[in-house]
């Protein structure tokens, strides 16, 4: 059978079509000058991103950070000595001097310090998940839309690492076959608290353990894999169910350390099994995307592909037919995505935030796309918290 003919009818392409391919995006930065940030929160995730952020110090220079608390502000000071620090984001705001703001705050404030910044001109990195709620994700959407010539790019990073676009790409192009089932967990065996220094209270440090501050781990964890699943198959879910508690740590918290949500996606015929404890860590990070043809499992910055039997013999067929590089198989039977780890997917995901400002496009990750997993976040915690079937609606869809 000639090459072409067999590829045509077994619907593959070649080990090398598949694994060895460009990426549809390109991650070379637009040259320019360098975009004077802002910090605002300097805990645990906003220091992290300075970490990375002083990575690349041709694009970005942070010229002041914000905190509340004074143990943090000196956290980032040790990171960015030149920078000005300062307890009131309004003063950052105020500064033009500063072209653009990272919001790295506990939940509950995201909504009002990113409107604000709109307002005061500057263009908007704002940490996952994007809202609190449901109406502040609608209402950022709706408010947004006046400041046109500003960039709001939110920070589910995996839309920029070359893994899991390489994913996105090959779930496009029917690698998987029929996809019904995605399986995704993200366990550990922590009781997720800081410490309290003196002068401080629980509330303060550890809000991400108060329902009036948090949307717990659905919103710290899960949402970057559900944003993933949004993105991929340009889906959101049609119904959800949850449930779980505080079944491990009896310490006065009120987000649940142990839950379990079903989305399903009825365009796909396809359901989505999400989860999360703190009471055991032994499976860590699962992200298992299950197709008729083959599985992808990931983890942060690595993947592999497991082709069913028969895609199997396929591949093998065409790779000896075809006389392209010889398929690489892992000891479990896989295949591996990408040849190398990844870097951190805050680093690109700051990439495509500075070509982003510097060509006035809208990020992979924006507000539209922030407010449909800041819905599902909502949706997963209601029906969690209150016994509920959420069902979407209409007026979610931005």
């Amino acid at each position: 059978m000639q090459r072409r003919k067999f590829i045509r009818n077994t619907g593959l392409l070649t080990a090398a079509a598949l694994f060895d391919a460009p990426l549809n995006q390109v991650y070379s930065m637009t040259a320019g000058p360098a975009v004077n940030l802002g910090i605002i929160g300097t805990g645990d995730r906003g220091t992290g991103m300075m970490n990375v952020i002083n990575s690349m110090k041709e694009r970005f220079t942070i010229k002041a950070v914000c905190d509340i608390f004074d143990f943090r502000l000196a956290a980032a000071k040790r990171l960015s000595p030149a920078a000005r620090e300062v307890k009131d984001y309004r003063r950052i705001l105020d500064d033009r001097n500063i072209d653009a703001v990272v919001i790295a705050t506990p939940l509950n404030l995201h909504y009002q310090i990113a409107l604000e910044a709109l307002e005061a001109g500057k263009h908007v990195y704002l940490e996952k998940t994007m809202t609190f709620d449901i109406p502040q994700a609608l209402k950022l959407v709706e408010q947004s839309a006046r400041y046109k010539g500003q960039i709001l790019q939110v920070g589910h990073q995996y839309r920029y690492s070359p893994l899991y676009y390489k994913v996105k790409e090959m779930i496009e192009k029917g690698y998987l076959g029929k996809v019904s089932q995605i399986d995704c967990h993200w366990d550990r065996n922590w009781d997720w608290r800081r410490s309290v220094p003196a002068g401080y209270n629980d509330k303060q440090i550890n809000w991400r353990l108060y329902r009036e501050f948090s949307g717990g781990l659905p919103a710290e964890l899960l949402s970057h894999q559900i944003d993933f699943v949004n993105w991929a198959f340009n889906t959101h879910p049609d119904q959800v169910l949850a449930t779980g508690g505080v079944d491990v740590y009896k310490d006065g918290r009120e987000t649940f350390d142990n839950i379990q949500a079903l989305l399903r996606y009825n365009k796909e015929g396809m359901v989505g099994n999400f989860g999360a404890t703190c009471g055991n860590a032994r499976d860590g990070y699962i992200f298992k995307i299950k197709g008729s043809k083959g599985m992808i499992s990931l983890l942060v910055n690595e993947g592999k592909f497991y082709p069913e039997p028969e895609t199997r013999k396929e591949l093998q067929v065409v790779d000896g037919v075809s006389g392209a590089t010889k398929i690489e198989w892992t000891r479990d039977g896989g295949i591996a995505v990408l040849p190398e780890k990844t870097k951190d997917g805050t680093y690109y995901a700051f990439e495509d935030f500075y070509r982003a400002i510097r060509e006035n496009k809208q990020p992979s990750s924006n507000v539209h796309t922030g407010a449909t997993t800041a819905v599902c976040v909502h949706m997963i915690n209601q029906a969690a918290f209150n016994g509920t079937v959420e069902n979407w609606k209409p007026r979610y869809q931005v």
